[in-house]
């Protein structure tokens, strides 16, 4: 009985316990279904991850490649065509420059012309005080008269022994000896009057004067200076330096190629940078007529007017020859040229843009452009600007061609070589 009773106890209890959860089916589905969706998101986040790694690193792969790269412009050589003007740099000279130095010694009393000045031949830049030099001329006048007086009484002296002479009063040797006085006596005399002469010069040395119409470009000299004329252009004190500046000149060294293509006589054209716009005309008035065997130039001097003053002597300018006939020489702007343990070379580009380290033989330079005697042909296509560290056999790529004339500043931001 009690066997029965409690059998029948643990059926009712299980009967209680399946219906106390009638939903944990339901649940566990959910439950899966969630489980499985977050996995599915995780998955499809690590794929993305993985895909925007792999574009990331093409990226960069494609900026390396990019930044890698060298972008350079080109030129090709030019040649020397008929007509043409050769540029070349020079300095503007006075056509007559000179220094001004003290031929008498004294202190300086005063100046009368600063720098800048305008002056005319004769006109008096400074007075020095030259008192023994004043003294010394006193001294020497006193002589003169004193020689003058002596010779006043030889003369005398000589006439009366003469008559003497005559009446056979005196002896010849007495005679000749009075002559003799009176020819020392006329010597004395001349002595005394160069010497005052050389002292009244001395004198007038005082004024230092112009020696041209002109320009005072450098005073060296103050009140209370003393100078002396020993000194001279040995020890380089000059007082002044006077220039004249109109016409001005110009001295122009030609390359031996071209100093058969410009005469005597030809115009010319001269420039100067901070005159912009402006052209002065001038003309070739002579030449040194030999070739300078050390720079194998030609000396050629260029005369042009200045009346207005405009153009200042020592100014840097380019001068414009014109050239005729034809020249086998080629030219490059200046910046191509890479200097190399081995030589000078020049990066020539082949049609594949590998580059080639030309040796290359310069002629002379001629300011912006470099004459090239070998090692080039018109044909070749030549890097402008290179880098330094640009080597044989590089590849690089060309970003536009430009003609010979371009300047080394346009090129210089045009090309470019990231650092890796």
């Amino acid at each position: 009985m009690t066997e029965q009773r409690h059998s029948s106890m643990g059926r009712h209890a299980d009967e209680a316990h399946v219906v106390h959860h009638p939903h944990r089916g339901p649940i566990l589905k959910r439950a899966r279904a969630i489980s499985a969706a977050i996995v599915i998101l995780l998955l499809a986040g690590a794929g993305v991850e993985v895909a925007i790694r792999i574009v990331h690193a093409r990226a960069l792969e494609k900026s390396n490649a990019e930044e890698g790269k060298v972008y350079v412009l080109t030129t090709h050589p030019q040649g020397s065509a008929n007509g043409t003007a050769l540029t070349l740099p020079g300095t503007l000279q006075g056509m007559i420059e000179s220094p001004i130095y003290a031929r008498s010694t004294g202190y300086v009393l005063r100046w009368n012309a600063d720098i800048g000045a305008k002056v005319k031949k004769g006109e008096v830049l400074a007075v020095i005080a030259t008192p023994e030099v004043d003294q010394q001329l006193a001294q020497a006048k006193a002589a003169r008269d004193q020689a003058a007086s002596s010779l006043d009484l030889a003369k005398t002296s000589a006439e009366r022994w003469e008559a003497l002479r005559k009446k056979d009063a005196v002896t010849q040797q007495e005679l000749n000896e009075r002559t003799s006085a009176y020819t020392q006596a006329q010597a004395s005399l001349a002595a005394a009057e160069a010497n005052v002469k050389r002292l009244a010069e001395l004198e007038q040395f005082k004024n230092v004067t112009a020696p041209f119409d002109g320009v005072v470009t450098h005073r060296n000299v103050e009140v209370g200076d003393l100078v002396d004329a020993s000194n001279g252009a040995a020890s380089g004190r000059a007082l002044f330096t006077m220039a004249q500046t109109d016409p001005l000149r110009v001295y122009v060294y030609v390359p031996q190629s071209y100093s058969q293509r410009i005469k005597v006589g030809d115009k010319v054209k001269v420039t100067q940078t901070e005159l912009a716009g402006q052209t002065f005309d001038g003309a070739v008035v002579r030449t040194a007529g030999a070739i300078d065997a050390a720079t194998r130039t030609l000396q050629m001097e260029v005369d042009l007017p200045n009346h207005d003053g405009k153009l200042l002597a020592g100014s840097y300018v380019q001068v414009a020859l014109p050239v005729t006939g034809a020249s086998t020489a080629l030219t490059v702007p200046s910046n191509v040229v890479l200097y190399r343990p081995e030589g000078t070379k020049v990066a020539v580009l082949d049609n594949s843009g590998h580059v080639k380290l030309q040796l290359v033989n310069i002629g002379h330079d001629l300011g912006e452009k470099l004459e090239i005697l070998s090692g080039l042909q018109a044909s070749d296509t030549i890097v402008l600007n290179p880098p330094d560290s640009l080597a044989d056999n590089d590849v690089v790529d060309v970003m536009q061609a430009q003609p010979a004339t371009a300047s080394a500043e346009a090129t210089t931001n045009a090309v470019k070589k990231a650092t890796p």
